[in-house]
């Protein structure tokens, strides 16, 4: 059975012009994409979806960092979709991802790591709903 989750592709993505090449890594993984668009995350906003962060001493460079600029967030099918994609992109720090991920290729550091991507099934369902009404999404068959 098809699975759904939330991925990112976070403000220093769009900025290193290299969104493009993520998508076609995200493609030629077997990913489809339900749902998808632009948006301007304010600091008010990046809180509320990283409310799970707030005790965290990254939590406030993380809330400037999404709402820096534009991010993409997109709503990926496909079986395991949640665990494969989690793999796909790598580990949080990219000077410790696999090698052939997303952030091992693409990403600059450990708070600018290219891509969110939820880790569970559970919150996938919960970032999905932050960004996207049933409405928006439309389902890949």
């Amino acid at each position: 059975m098809k699975q759904r989750t939330l991925a990112i592709l976070k403000p220093d993505c769009i900025e290193a012009k290299v969104t493009g090449k993520v998508l076609d890594k995200i493609l030629a993984a077997g990913f489809q994409i339900a749902g998808m668009k632009l948006v301007r995350m304010d600091e008010e906003t990046a809180g509320a979806f990283y409310a799970v962060h707030r005790e965290r001493p990254f939590y406030r460079d993380l809330v400037n960092f999404m709402s820096s600029s534009q991010c993409i967030p997109m709503v990926l099918e496909k079986e395991d979709a949640v665990e494969d994609f989690r793999k796909l992109i790598g580990g949080t720090d990219p000077a410790e991802a696999a090698d052939a991920t997303i952030r091992k290729e693409f990403a600059s550091s450990k708070q600018n790591n290219i891509v969110h991507g939820s880790d569970s099934p559970e919150n996938a369902e919960v970032e999905i709903g932050f960004f996207f009404s049933d409405a928006e999404l439309i389902s890949t068959g």
